[in-house]
């Protein structure tokens, strides 16, 4: 019976040390192994064997991580009281000094970023911490990774969530931004007006010149359809003879003699009208042998005699 008891205290034993002696590190994780106090390495990931109560080994998540800082009051440059909270994004590049340099570096990164964060903001102005959130970002990543870096620990990425200024920088602000939208709409306005104005004085010139394009070609179909009328006139004109030119000025005088008016109208070729008859008189006279003041020919030529 006493020698099952001591069979069963030495399985349990040696159960005891084979569970104290073999760690089994995922792959993310890695294994910083302290024999007797000094620090002999890194194992993992897999199946690492340990001496029992002489090695100790501490697990480093490797993982990327992040924490959340806070909002913390910060003063700028124009002395503006602001409340800022962002998150830095980190991961364990070497997990020998993570364990070895720093206690907790997740603590230790936090209070960097706080203080790294006053000193960025305390240097600029309300108005670039509210538009440059990009640049500050940056500025906080550069400076916590120079300091993180002998920790073993790679900061990331560091992202402003809210700057909150106080109650009146906020109504300032509001104003500010009221009158500069009521600014840009006047402008964009005034832009359409003279836009309009521009395109309605294209559209009255280019009307005039359509204008004025039309009444050209109008003139010259007049002009050459007047031209076309005069030469058929003319055409047709050369057809007729003098006399019947002659009897239309005569009707064309009847009609205005037969009218109310009490003026003469005597046209210029009066004389040139008459040509035609005093020559047919002439030639009827000639004919019966007479001449135009009615003396008889013979006679004429005794008279002569």
């Amino acid at each position: 019976m006493t020698n099952l008891v001591i069979i069963v205290l030495l399985a349990i034993v040696a159960l005891s040390l084979l569970f104290m002696a073999v760690k089994i590190v995922l792959e993310y994780q890695r294994l910083v192994v302290l024999r007797l106090g000094r620090a002999i390495g890194v194992r993992g990931p897999g199946l690492v064997l340990l001496i029992p109560f002489i090695d100790r080994g501490i697990r480093v998540d490797l993982r990327e991580r992040y924490f959340d800082v806070p909002p913390q009051t910060t003063i700028t440059k124009d002395n503006a009281h602001l409340s800022i909270d962002f998150l830095v994004y980190s991961k364990v590049v070497d997990a020998l000094p993570s364990v070895v340099n720093v206690e907790e570096y997740e603590g230790a990164s936090r209070g960097i970023a706080i203080t790294t964060l006053r000193a960025v903001v305390g240097s600029m102005q309300l108005d670039d911490v509210l538009a440059k959130r990009e640049d500050i970002n940056q500025v906080l990543q550069a400076k916590l990774d120079e300091v993180t870096n002998r920790w073993g620990i790679k900061v990331t990425a560091v992202e402003i969530r809210e700057i909150t200024p106080p109650a009146e920088i906020r109504e300032a602000m509001t104003r500010q931004m009221s009158a500069e939208r009521n600014r840009r709409a006047m402008v964009i306005e005034a832009d359409g007006n003279r836009e309009a104005a521009i395109r309605v004085a294209e559209g009255q010139k280019q009307a005039a010149i359509l204008k004025a394009e039309g009444d050209r070609k109008a003139t010259i179909l007049r002009a050459e359809g007047y031209a076309t009328g005069l030469a058929r006139v003319f055409d047709v004109a050369r057809t007729v003879d003098s006399k019947t030119m002659s009897l239309k000025y005569l009707d064309t005088l009847q009609e205005l003699g037969r009218g109310a008016s009490t003026k003469i109208v005597l046209p210029v070729e009066f004389t040139n009208l008459l040509q035609p008859f005093l020559q047919h008189t002439q030639e009827a006279l000639d004919s019966h042998g007479r001449r135009p003041d009615g003396r008889p020919e013979r006679a004429a030529a005794t008279g002569r005699h």
